[in-house]
């Protein structure tokens, strides 16, 4: 907040206040029920132990490839049916949603530590450094984001220290190019301005008057990126070089049901709606929150 201004100043510049992006976000159906899948596959993740009824890699020879329950061969013993080796897919999805959301949750949390960092030191001290980086992000641009997750992880093999370094190497940029952005347009604001001259110091100026007013856009972002690693990993998985392969992920099972898909198309359709359901519950909870933090946007 610009506590440095008068109330009136104050209520043209400052971001949005917690009860009102809270009302806003509420009042967007589409948000909260996009918020309510994404809160449902975290409580997934956490009480996977306890929901899954079996040991993700506890194999059943005598069943392989059983039907969903209500299919006339189905049993009620596997609800989503088994895959080739005899494996309960409802076990393997549901200890699956950890793999995608902590992969999210850790990739996103150092792209924006490490982006938002860098493009606000760019962006308010500017010269040599933001120079050398504006250069470094725009070589990184040139290249897909996919190519270099795929050499890294070629190089390394399924490994999941690897895999969050592979796909947190390039996606720190877009974090730097907002953090960077909103910097350069905050640090000749009034409220900046007013607080430099009454002598505070550039950390403050920072962290503590520009740092609140872009915090906003970062978690719009954030959100939105988290929906990108998650089909990334998947992707990864799904080519056998993401996580390894003794770990539950949805992108492996879908990659082990493919060849299966005419005869026993269960085991690869219900891990990928998997992961359609949750990265477009995501990404609707990611627009939901832009419209609520933007002013901009509001009707």
């Amino acid at each position: 907040m610009a506590r440095l201004l008068t109330e009136d100043q104050t209520l043209e510049i400052a971001p949005t206040t917690t009860p009102g992006v809270l009302r806003l976000l509420l009042s967007n159906r589409v948000a909260v029920a996009a918020g309510s899948v994404v809160l449902g596959f975290l409580a997934v993740a956490l009480f996977a132990p306890v929901l899954a009824p079996y040991e993700p890699a506890q194999q059943h020879p005598e069943f392989i490839r059983v039907p969903p329950f209500w299919s006339p061969a189905g049993s009620t013993r596997f609800l989503l049916g088994t895959d080739a080796l005899g494996r309960d897919l409802l076990s393997r999805i549901l200890y699956g949603a950890r793999v995608s959301i902590l992969l999210g949750v850790a990739v996103v949390s150092l792209t924006l530590m490490v982006g938002a960092g860098l493009g606000m030191l760019a962006g308010y001290y500017r010269g040599w450094f933001d120079a050398v980086m504006s250069r470094v992000v725009d070589t990184l641009l040139a290249f897909p984001f996919l190519i270099f997750a795929l050499a890294i992880m070629a190089a390394t093999g399924p490994n999941l220290v690897a895999l969050v370094l592979a796909l947190a190497f390039k996606g720190w940029v877009d974090f730097f190019r907002v953090a960077r952005g909103e910097v350069m347009a905050a640090r000749e604001s009034e409220y900046v301005l007013a607080a430099r001259g009454l002598g505070a110091s550039n950390a403050y100026l920072i962290l503590g008057e520009i740092l609140p007013n872009i915090v906003p856009p970062l978690i719009v972002l954030a959100t939105l990126r988290m929906a990108t690693v998650i089909i990334a990993e998947a992707s990864l998985s799904f080519l056998g070089i993401g996580v390894p392969p003794r770990i539950p992920a949805w992108g492996t099972m879908v990659a082990d049901g493919r060849g299966d898909i005419a005869s026993a198309w269960w085991i690869a359709t219900f891990p990928g709606f998997a992961i359609l359901l949750l990265v477009l519950a995501v990404n609707l909870l990611g627009e939901g929150l832009r419209d609520a933090l933007d002013p901009r946007l509001r009707r």
